[in-house]
């Protein structure tokens, strides 16, 4: 009887051995999709950044001098003047300003609006930078705050003068609106020198180009999570 009782219990044993491996096989070649996946879409991020660098640089290599502006590693754009930008305490764009600007928007939407990019373009972040000082500040809370509404108009000055250039497209300009934002991060991120915060570089305006790699990363991760019911 005993040996009738054990016997039973061997298939069972097999059966959920054979289900483990099932189990098994299946989570290793989903995570080998997901990791096919990944690679496929880090490849293409790499791609793309590498072939915007490109074209930004070609266009505006002969420029960045004149305007005093520099390519950053990350496909950002940095105008760095501030005497050019915009007044002390002033969201008005400057002549000078708006005749680098006049010369800058066409070449640059002409390139994040060409079909080799245009789809891989999730956001295109316009950030204003401003120095920790502001004059009469009652504390440092203050004057970060005096700067953060500062910076947000100045974006949003230059975000109202791009999408009022006339050398756009109505079509184009839809596009952008769904894509340009007006971000002001005042001394947040600021510029420093031999470890100092250096007021006058930390002035400044920045066209960063966000792809939509990041969401579709993200997308395989909520993917991921569900189909091995980790949440």
């Amino acid at each position: 009887m005993e040996d009738s009782g054990n016997s039973h219990w061997i298939p069972l044993s097999d059966l959920m051995m054979g289900l483990m491996m099932v189990f098994l096989l299946i989570a290793t070649l989903y995570m080998m999709r997901v990791e096919q996946t990944t690679t496929l879409i880090v490849k293409e991020y790499q791609v793309t950044k590498e072939n915007l660098q490109r074209a930004l640089q070609e266009t505006f290599d002969s420029n960045f001098e004149q305007w005093d502006a520099e390519l950053l590693g990350d496909m950002t754009i940095r105008f760095n003047n501030p005497e050019v930008l915009f007044k002390t305490g002033s969201d008005k764009i400057r002549p000078k300003f708006a005749e680098i600007l006049e010369d800058f928007i066409p070449r640059y939407t002409s390139i994040i609006l060409s079909e080799k990019f245009k789809e891989s373009i999730k956001e295109i972040r316009i950030e204003g930078h401003t120095s920790t000082f502001w004059a009469n500040a009652v504390s440092k809370l203050d004057a970060y705050l005096k700067n953060m509404e500062l910076s947000q108009s100045r974006t949003r000055s230059v975000l109202e003068f791009i999408l009022n250039n006339e050398s756009i497209n109505q079509l184009d300009k839809s596009w952008l609106q769904t894509k340009l934002t007006a971000n002001g991060l005042s001394s947040s991120k600021p510029v420093f020198k031999n470890s100092i915060i250096d007021q006058e570089s930390s002035q400044r305006v920045e066209f960063r180009i966000i792809t939509n790699s990041d969401e579709k990363l993200s997308n395989i991760a909520k993917s991921f999570e569900k189909n091995l019911d980790l949440r």
